[in-house]
Parts: C-alpha cells; sequence; structure tokens
C-alpha cells in the first residue's frame, strides 16, 4: 500500500492480476447477460456504422485512425460498465437504462476528463499526419496504395516504425493517466485532478502488471476490429467490467 497527500491508498499487485481481472469480469458479465450484452452490442453498431460510412465516402485512411484511437475515448464509453460492476458488486441487477444514463458520472469532472481525451485524440492525430507527411512526398489515394507504401518500401517501414513508437508512447501515457481514473470518477467526491494523480501512481507501483493489462487490453480491442466488431459484444462489456473489478482491487479502500 502506499498513499500520497490526502490521496487514496494504491494497493500493490502480482504479475496475475490482470488475468484475475479478467476471469472476475467474466464471471460478472454472465451474472447480468442481458443488459451488458446489449449495452456491447450498441457499441458495436456504433464502431461498424462510423467504418462502414467512412469507407463509403472514400475515406478508408479514417478507419485505422478510428480503430487505433478508440483507446482515447473507450474509457468514457465504458462508463455504464463500471456503473454494472459497481451494482453486481452490491449484489443488484443493473437496468440497460441505469447503464445508458449513469446519474453519477453526470458531472464536471468527468467532462473535463472528456475533453483531455478528446484533445489527447487530436494531438494524437495530427502527429500522425505530420509523420506520414515527413514520409512520403506522394499522396496515397487507396488503402492498397498506402499499405503497399508502408510495407514494400525503406521509407515506408521507417514511417511505420516511427509511427509506432511515438502512437504507444501517448497511447500509454494516456492510459497511465486514465485507467483508474475513469471509474473512480463514478465517486462524486473524488475531483478529475486527484482521479488522474491516483491512476498515474497506481501505474507507477505496479508498473509490469499494468503493462500487462494495457496489452490485454490493445490485443482484445485489436481482435475486435479483426472481426468487423461482432466480437465487440462480448468484449467490450468483458472489459469494462474487469476494469472496474481492477479499480476495487487497485485503490480498495476508495
Amino acid at each position: 500500500m502506499s498513499s500520497s497527500g490526502g490521496l487514496p491508498d494504491v494497493a500493490t499487485v502480482s504479475m496475475k492480476a490482470p488475468f484475475c481481472w479478467l476471469a472476475g469480469g467474466w464471471s460478472d458479465l454472465w451474472k447480468a447477460p442481458g443488459p451488458c450484452l446489449a449495452y456491447g452490442l450498441i457499441m458495436a453498431l456504433i464502431s461498424f456504422g462510423l467504418c462502414y460510412a467512412l469507407v463509403v465516402s472514400d475515406a478508408e485512411f479514417w478507419v485505422l485512425a478510428l480503430t487505433v484511437g478508440f483507446v482515447f475515448v473507450a474509457p468514457m464509453l465504458a462508463m455504464g460498465l463500471y456503473e454494472a460492476g459497481r451494482q453486481i458488486e452490491r449484489g443488484e441487477k443493473p437496468t440497460l437504462g441505469e447503464m445508458l444514463y449513469v446519474r453519477s458520472a453526470v458531472r464536471v469532472d468527468l467532462a473535463y476528463l472528456g475533453l483531455f481525451l478528446v484533445l489527447i485524440y487530436l494531438l494524437w492525430g495530427r502527429i500522425a499526419q505530420i509523420v506520414y507527411g515527413l514520409s512520403t512526398y506522394q499522396l496515397h489515394r487507396t488503402v492498397e496504395d498506402f499499405v503497399e507504401y508502408a510495407i514494400g518500401t525503406p521509407d515506408g517501414q521507417t514511417m511505420l516504425l516511427t509511427g509506432t513508437l511515438i502512437g504507444g508512447a501517448i497511447a500509454y501515457l494516456t492510459y497511465c493517466a486514465v485507467v483508474i481514473a475513469a471509474p473512480m470518477l463514478l465517486d462524486q467526491k473524488t475531483g478529475v485532478f486527484a482521479a488522474i494523480v491516483t491512476s498515474v501512481r497506481t501505474v507507477a507501483d505496479n508498473f509490469w502488471p499494468m503493462t500487462i493489462w494495457a496489452v490485454i487490453i490493445a490485443v482484445l480491442v485489436l481482435i475486435s476490429a479483426a472481426t468487423g466488431f461482432i466480437a465487440f459484444i462480448v468484449i467490450f462489456p468483458w472489459l469494462g467490467l474487469a476494469t472496474w473489478r481492477a479499480y476495487r482491487e487497485l485503490v480498495p479502500d476508495h
């Protein structure tokens, strides 16, 4: 346990903790399968709809950006699942209506967190454009041309490596700031700055377990995208409920 300046204590967990959170989230999912899977279906339909609209609008390039950038907005979209996890923890049965409108999430501090994530997403998108612009003088108008350039040329491979390193660093820093902050803000007594600081402290005190957790989340999101977001119906609520489990173990007295 560690604490700092009036902030809540942060627990230290083992390397197997992320897998325990997954197991707990899976168990919770089947305690309220109807509303949780319906929530996942809504997120899957929204994700698929946005990607389809981009494809038919000849904006396929943005499909990749939307998929990769999902990590920046997912914590806010999962608020209903954190609420479901909280109710299941109390022995209650969540409803879809309660998950779609989380009364305790309607507050200024969560709006600030959402704005922070949007700004990070916009910054990430601008950096991706800069890396692409500095890598080539050509404009690749189709996804096929872009993939051929990125994989089949030295400049493209350098672009991929640079973009992956920079984008990965931004994504991980964002993850550090929000992985605990988002569910923690369901507590009306917590401010956004205290939640973000607690989230960063949690990752710092549990670097390897939390890094494993970040990799698990990234892999499951990519699997969902690869299935046309069909797997999102199960994976999104599963991850949301598991994240609530992670928060409750890492900040046990809050």
